[in-house]
């Protein structure tokens, strides 16, 4: 006779079972074998966040900038609102009208000072020939051991026969500077557009994303965090704007005094810079020298205006400022320039300008939550 077939689970013996003992366990979904899934889908998840934030960043970046000037503006909107009695929409106007006024007369009073200087791109070479006499054996001997080089390199040596070729072209120069004019130009409109409204809405964005968050203690949290970046993100704008203004009248005075005249081109730059930590200042040392030597007489009028706007940068930035913001939150310089270099690169100048924002705004949310606490304290170490 066949034997019955059992239908449920038989019984083992020793042998079996001591087999099942010693054989690897299966591991469940979530053990350690879903975490290298968990990571891959986080990897794939960044890289797919990071193309649409630059594929995108025509449309992203007006956004994010007037979020920025919103908070910037807040509390202006809040005197108008609130003790003036004005209504949201006439206040946004006002404000939106006043940014384009100030940024027209700005711009109509700098246009003709920096075209003068751009009329003077091509002696800046001659002059730091001329002025660097001591470095000028050494560069002649790098450039004929280069020469030598690209003699070697190239197979039969230079053809004489062959035609130039004019690697810059004056016509293309102007069209690039165009394209860039017109996009900066069309990033701008499409910003004040949004910030419009954004702050003729007011706080009914923020009402409705908290209530359709599903629990209270979420709703609580994120009223909390938005209560904390608008204190603090909008107080540290406020008084970077007025450090950075300051920082401009200042420079403008003192590149006057030093003879390069323009004060308001040298103070509109120098504002502007001071938005870029670490690396604008660098940047304006930079020009300030070259704008020195081809404009003064060398050497020590030619190093004064780098001089003193070193001066005033070391007064504002290591002394006054972080006096005043040291209340607020502390950022981790290592963390702040690999941000400066990381949103240069995804959405290249305004990207560097919006870099301590963004990662303020990152903090403090980290900050409030419990997971991302340890990120938050590295972010402000």
């Amino acid at each position: 006779m066949n034997k019955p077939i059992a239908i449920g689970p038989t019984p083992l013996d020793g042998d079996e079972e001591l087999m099942v003992a010693k054989s690897p366990q299966v591991l469940r979904p979530n053990g350690v074998l879903s975490r290298p899934v968990l990571v891959c889908l986080l990897i794939l998840t960044i890289q797919a966040v990071l193309g649409g934030l630059y594929i995108g960043k025509e449309v992203i970046l007006p956004i994010v900038l007037a979020l920025v000037l919103k908070l910037l503006l807040q509390p202006i909107v809040g005197v108008l609102c609130g003790k003036l009695r004005i209504p949201e929409v006439v206040s946004a106007l006002i404000l939106i009208l006043a940014l384009f006024g100030s940024v027209a007369v700005v711009g109509f009073t700098i246009s003709g000072p920096a075209s003068a200087w751009i009329r003077k791109a091509p002696e800046v070479l001659p002059s730091l020939k001329e002025k660097f006499v001591v470095l000028r054996q050494p560069i002649d001997y790098m450039q004929q051991t280069f020469k030598e080089l690209e003699n070697v390199a190239t197979p039969g040596g230079p053809d004489a026969n062959s035609p130039t070729v004019n690697v810059k072209d004056q016509s293309a120069i102007a069209g690039a500077v165009a394209r860039v004019g017109l996009v900066s130009l069309g990033r701008f409109f499409a910003t004040m557009v949004v910030l419009f409204f954004w702050l003729a809405a007011g706080d009914r964005l923020l009402r409705g994303l908290i209530e359709i968050l599903p629990r209270l203690s979420d709703k609580r949290q994120a009223l909390d965090i938005a209560f904390e970046i608008q204190r603090n993100i909008g107080g540290y704008l406020l008084t970077i704007t007025l450090m950075n203004s300051l920082v401009g009248i200042a420079t403008g005075l003192a590149m006057w005094s030093c003879g390069l005249g323009d004060p308001i081109l040298w103070g509109a730059m120098a504002f502007l810079l001071n938005y870029v930590p670490i690396l604008g200042p660098l940047t304006g040392i930079g020009i300030f020298l070259v704008a020195g030597i081809v404009a003064l007489d060398w050497p020590w009028y030619a190093v004064l205006p780098a001089f003193v706007y070193t001066l005033i940068h070391i007064a504002e930035g290591e002394l006054i400022t972080p006096m005043l913001l040291a209340k607020r939150f502390t950022l981790n310089p290592v963390i702040v320039v690999v941000s400066l270099f990381f949103w240069d690169a995804l959405w290249g100048i305004p990207g560097a300008f919006l870099a301590v924002p963004l990662l303020a705004v990152i903090k403090i949310v980290c900050d409030r939550i419990e997971t991302l606490q340890p990120m938050g304290h590295l972010i402000g170490a």
